[in-house]
C-alpha cells in the first residue's frame, strides 16, 4: 500500500521506532492510528475488540519514522480468541521502543483503566499518557484525571487529543519523532503500512459488516480475501469470503433477498476503490465454518498465537 507522505525524512541522521498503542477496547486507538498517518490503515468500529492483530501505521515526521504498532484493546479474557488477543497486545507494547497508554478521557480510570496502568509499570519502556476524548470533558476534569494517571505510573509526557477530530495529534506525532531512537528507516519512505493491502480489504469487509450488524450478528466473524486480480482496464477483481459460526449467522449477513450483503459489499467496494485509487470489482460470499475460533490455523492467519488453554 503505497501513497504520497508530505512529511519526508529530512537530510542527514534518521530516526526509526516501534510505537505500541495500549489501551482498553473502544478507546480511540485505530482512530489515532489513522489520524497520525492522514490515511486509513486500521479498521475503526464501535464494536470492542475489532483490531485483532498488530497492524501498523507508517508515519514521516522531522526525520523520523514512526511504526506504530494498533494492538487489540486490553479487556478481560473468557475464551480463546480473547486471551490470544490481549496476549498479543502486551506482547506488543513489551517489543515496542515507545508505549502510548490511550486513556477514554470521559470514562477515566475505571476498572479496564486501571488494571492497564498497573500491568503497564511491568514494561520497561518509555511511556506517553494520552488522553483521547478531551471534547466530550470539562477541562478541570482532564487535568484531574491526567495528575492522578501521572501519580499512578512516571509517564515521560501527557498529551489531551481528539483523535476523531485531530485536535493536540500533531503535537504528539511531533513529540513521538523526536523520542524514537537513532537509526536508518525500516520501510521505504512513501508506504503508510505493512498490512498487504488484501489483509485490509478483508478488515475494511468486516468493519463493514459491524457497522451493518453489530446487534445481531456475534463477534465470531472473519473475512479472507481470497483471490486478487489486477485486469487489463486497470481495475482490480477481488473475492471474499465471511465466515461465520452457524447457518442462522449465514441467513443474518446474507439478508432478506440478499439485501444486507449487498449493502456491505458495495460500502466494502467503495472504500476500498478509493484507497487504492483504482476501480474495484468485489465479490463476497458467506460460508459456515463451524468453531473457527478454536482452529489454531485461523489464528496464525491473523497473525495471533494460538493459546494452549
Amino acid at each position: 500500500m503505497t501513497a504520497e507522505i508530505p512529511n519526508h525524512a529530512a537530510t542527514g541522521p534518521t530516526r526509526c521506532g516501534f510505537v505500541a498503542l495500549i489501551g482498553a477496547p473502544n478507546v480511540g486507538k485505530s482512530t489515532l492510528v489513522n489520524a497520525l498517518v492522514g490515511s486509513k490503515v486500521t479498521i475503526v468500529s464501535r464494536k470492542v475488540q475489532t483490531t485483532r492483530a498488530l497492524i501498523r501505521g507508517i508515519v514521516i515526521e522531522d526525520g523520523a519514522q514512526i511504526i506504530l504498532v494498533d494492538t487489540p484493546g486490553i479487556f478481560t479474557p473468557k475464551r480463546r480468541l480473547d486471551r490470544a488477543m490481549v496476549s498479543t497486545a502486551w506482547s506488543g507494547a513489551h517489543d515496542a521502543d515507545l508505549v502510548c497508554v490511550l486513556l477514554d478521557a470521559k470514562a477515566g480510570i475505571d476498572d479496564e483503566a486501571d488494571a492497564i496502568l498497573s500491568k503497564a509499570e511491568t514494561v520497561a519502556h518509555k511511556k506517553i499518557l494520552v488522553l483521547n476524548k478531551i471534547d466530550l470533558v470539562p477541562r478541570e476534569k482532564l487535568l484531574a484525571l491526567a495528575k492522578a494517571a501521572n501519580e499512578r505510573l512516571p509517564f515521560e509526557d501527557t498529551f489531551m487529543i481528539s483523535a476523531l477530530s485531530g485536535d493536540g495529534v500533531d503535537d504528539l506525532r511531533r513529540t513521538l519523532a523526536r523520542l524514537v531512537p537513532p537509526g536508518p528507516f525500516h520501510y521505504p519512505e512513501d508506504q503508510m503500512s505493512d498490512a498487504p493491502m488484501r489483509h485490509l480489504a478483508a478488515e475494511i469487509t468486516r468493519e463493514k459488516i459491524y457497522r451493518h450488524l453489530h446487534q445481531e450478528l456475534p463477534y465470531q466473524s472473519t473475512v479472507e480475501t481470497d483471490s486478487w486480480t489486477e485486469r487489463p482496464d486497470k481495475s482490480v477483481r477481488i473475492e471474499q469470503t465471511i465466515f461465520v459460526e452457524r447457518e442462522s449467522q449465514r441467513k443474518i449477513v446474507l439478508g432478506k433477498g440478499g439485501a444486507t450483503i449487498k449493502s456491505i459489499g458495495a460500502e466494502s467496494r467503495k472504500e476500498v476503490a478509493e484507497i487504492l485509487g483504482q476501480p474495484v470489482h468485489l465479490f463476497l460470499f458467506v460460508k459456515v465454518r463451524e468453531n473457527w475460533g478454536e482452529d489454531p490455523d485461523r489464528y496464525r492467519e491473523m497473525g495471533l498465537e494460538f493459546p494452549k488453554e
